[in-house]
């Protein structure tokens, strides 16, 4: 059995008792207190192409743009730019993908990402370097981790084959980063000002760190990513409104 294969069939064994969201707080046998352990195999991996995953390409030279409102009622702008880049973490070549974040027109976050597509088509996350910017400085970098450093792990952040109901992690940093997602639809339709799109993935995303807070997120066949909104605990949302290829 694959490594991937190996992960859905301990989460289906765990969670797929229905379609809701459950977390660890609920759910009288919580598969959040199982060790989480992934063996990573440079061999399995693509050599710096992720172009295979329907709901997650990332193609050099495409950037995607988002705007919306943050829990403030802040005007927010997001882009994803997918670089040339790579950086290789234990052992696997990533590509890497910068995000910066805009509030009411100021710069106020950079990211670098680090994704990597499997043999299989699953892509994986190994990790972030984070800049909080104020004033065009940079005032901190909570929240970056790297796979293979302090105990972290990577996860998935988009399965080839997605499964509803099924749930699993897309990062591991035990205290620190541990956020996870379970699929709820593969059939949505989604209007952005980007235009409207049929077939779509939606997922709840959370952190068992933050309980209280849920997201959800869509994704477009060949497209990716069109929104994100926030369904509890905070308010706010992310909408696609342009691919600018170069």
């Amino acid at each position: 059995m694959t490594l991937v294969g190996f992960l859905i069939s301990l989460c289906c064994g765990v969670f797929l008792t229905g379609c809701d969201v459950i977390d660890g707080d609920n759910d009288p046998f919580s598969p959040f207190d199982l060790p989480y352990l992934v063996n990573i195999d440079p061999s399995d991996f693509e050599d710096t192409n992720i172009t295979g995953n329907t709901f997650f390409p990332l193609i050099p030279g495409t950037k995607f743009v988002y705007e919306g409102e943050d829990e403030d009622a802040l005007t927010v702008m997001v882009t994803d730019s997918v670089t040339a880049e790579t950086y290789i973490i234990l052992g696997v070549t990533c590509v890497v993908v910068e995000n910066k974040e805009w509030e009411d027109g100021e710069l106020v976050e950079e990211t670098s990402d680090w994704y990597a597509q499997d043999l299989e088509g699953n892509v994986w996350y190994f990790g972030e370097n984070s800049r909080e910017i104020e004033d065009g400085e940079v005032v901190s970098t909570a929240g970056s981790w790297e796979a293979g450093v302090d105990g972290a792990l990577p996860g998935i952040i988009m399965l080839a084959n997605p499964i509803v109901g099924l749930w699993y992690r897309q990062e591991y940093w035990e205290g620190e980063a541990e956020d996870v997602v379970q699929i709820l639809s593969l059939d949505e339709t989604v209007t952005v000002p980007y235009g409207t799109f049929y077939n779509c993935l939606q997922t709840a995303e959370w952190n068992p760190l933050e309980p209280d807070v849920l997201e959800h997120k869509f994704y477009a066949p060949r497209v990716g990513l069109l929104k994100a909104i926030a369904v509890e605990g905070e308010s706010g949302f992310e909408e696609l409104v342009d691919i600018i290829t170069q």
